[in-house]
């Protein structure tokens, strides 16, 4: 059904009127936004960490405040500056950034229907009529004396207008808002997730460093341990069996030490890639790990909502699904039209722009649709059922996020335990083998009880070097399950880089604060539910 009221100059309603008419139909109408408002999503969320250490450190207030790099907590220069060649360099990163900067413009894009669309146009024609003859066009394909020759100049400005009568544009910008929101969550756990792999790559290769050293100071040991043993096979108070144990045993820690080599390029490679470099051109130098891991203080469950970016990220995602319901349910309601157009009309072009030759239409166009054979419930029913999924999706990220808040806490706590009682094996094993061996000097014992010994030690020693970099990449991976230094408020500080946006004001500074409804969850004493931010 439409109907379409088009006033002329020549008709009898005042313009004036028309206009008035139309404006006041549309003031009136404007605002009705149908559909569902928005809540965030309900989920269950703990009172506290089961995995947390006995005495480990909540959060003050003032430990929320952004501060920065979060991986200079481990006070690494060269890991500082690998972060820094990430943070300009990497190309995953710059994927969604650019996808951020698309987010941001389909923004700009939805607000652009609330204004009217301005066309001009500008035509001329010169027609020639052929000739008649009683009344009928000759017959013969020429034109006679009698044909005309007509000239048409016409140059006018069209202006057409929608009102958001039923909250379909405010909608569909509120959708791309919070789809630009969650392209900034995405960035910035883009971000998050590239520094946190950075830095427990970085970990896992001085980790292997330090295993390197072992290996070379062992080879060292078993080197003296096969010249002693050559030395008694010499002075016959030894078997030759001994001296081909030792040989073995030597090779064998060799073998080890060229084999080590091979996990430590293949994590050298994965941080040229992480650093945006090519592997063939990038290296470090070796650097035994010698850190242990940093107190990090832990946020209450319920702060993890506003740190983690893909919680922040899944829940925008569930908001613009929100939107598309109220966008559905907009298609049943009938749209107004206002439109416009005026200019001049002449045959004569030196006589366009003179005032008997100007002309203006003016008039609203309502229309609706009666019947579609279930399109548009089905369109409904299709947005409700992805506005579900996408709450699904929210509710499964927090569940996934506590997961790996108590993974990494469960790993700190166990091996720090774990490290202690290793660092006593150790001693335990280094004296055994200072007892045993000279006992096999004195020849109380065979090579046998020597080899058992070096083995042992050998096996503490790697053990407790494997330990303490399992701790370093657990401590980069629980301040990553913490969000690093992200908040949700930096979703609406993005601007479409690489590198993360300038800090928050220090305190006592104005922070900005987000726009109403902005933030992804609520703040303490706010509702629990969210407006549109159109």
């Amino acid at each position: 059904m439409q109907s379409d009221f088009t006033t002329r100059r020549s008709a009898t309603a005042p313009r004036a009127m028309t206009i008035a008419v139309a404006a006041a139909l549309a003031a009136m109408l404007a605002g009705c936004a149908v559909g569902p408002d928005y809540k965030r999503p309900t989920t269950e969320i703990p009172a506290s960490y089961k995995e947390a250490a006995e005495g480990w450190k909540v959060a003050q207030p003032n430990d929320q405040h952004d501060r920065g790099p979060w991986w200079t907590i481990y006070n690494d220069p060269q890991l500082n500056a690998l972060e820094d060649k990430l943070n300009a360099s990497n190309q995953s990163i710059a994927q969604f950034a650019a996808a951020y900067r698309q987010a941001r413009a389909l923004v700009a894009e939805a607000r652009s229907a609330y204004f009217p669309v301005v066309t001009l146009n500008g035509s001329g024609e010169r027609q020639q009529s052929p000739a008649r003859s009683g009344g009928f066009v000759t017959g013969t394909g020429s034109v006679g004396s009698s044909g005309s020759i007509t000239n048409s100049f016409r140059l006018s400005a069209d202006a057409t207008w929608e009102p958001d009568l039923w909250g379909q544009v405010s909608r569909t910008v509120a959708a791309q808002k919070a789809g630009q929101q969650g392209a900034a969550a995405d960035l910035a756990n883009a971000r998050l997730s590239a520094q946190g792999t950075l830095a427990q790559t970085y970990f896992a290769l001085r980790s292997l460093d330090s295993q390197q050293k072992l290996l070379d100071d062992t080879v060292v040991s078993f080197e003296k341990s096969l010249q002693l043993t050559q030395n008694r096979y010499a002075q016959g108070v030894a078997a030759r069996s001994d001296v081909i144990q030792a040989q073995t045993q030597l090779q064998s820690a060799q073998a080890a030490a060229i084999d080590n080599g091979v996990a430590r390029a293949q994590n050298e490679h994965a941080i040229a890639v992480l650093v945006g470099e090519p592997a063939s051109t990038f290296s470090l130098p070796p650097a035994p790990l010698d850190a242990t891991p940093p107190d990090v203080p832990a946020q209450l469950p319920s702060a993890l909502l506003e740190r983690r970016p893909d919680i922040a990220s899944a829940e925008r995602k569930a908001a613009a699904a929100n939107e598309q319901i109220g966008i559905a349910i907009a298609a049943y309601f009938p749209t107004l039209s206002l439109s416009t157009s005026g200019g001049f009309e002449s045959s004569v072009f030196s006589q366009l722009l003179q005032a008997p030759s100007r002309f203006w239409t003016v008039g609203p166009q309502l229309a609706a649709t009666l019947f579609d054979f279930g399109l548009r419930g089905a369109q409904t029913d299709a947005a409700r059922a992805a506005y579900d999924q996408n709450v699904a999706t929210y509710r499964q990220t927090v569940l996934t996020a506590f997961q790996d808040v108590e993974d990494n806490l469960a790993s700190l706590r166990i091996l720090g335990r774990e490290i202690v009682v290793q660092q006593q094996a150790v001693q335990s094993a280094q004296q055994a083998l200072a007892i045993v061996t000279n006992e096999y000097k004195a020849g109380t014992v065979d090579y046998l009880n020597v080899l058992a010994a070096q083995t042992t030690a050998f096996n503490a020693e790697q053990k407790l070097a494997s330990i303490a970099g399992q701790r370093m990449v657990s401590s980069a991976g629980l301040v990553k399950a913490l969000g690093g230094g992200w908040d949700v408020a930096q979703m609406n500080r993005e601007d479409g880089g690489v590198a993360a946006p300038a800090p928050a004001p220090a305190e006592g500074a104005s922070a900005p604060q987000a726009a109403a409804g902005s933030a992804p969850v609520a703040q303490k004493g706010a509702a629990a539910g969210e407006v549109r931010n159109d």
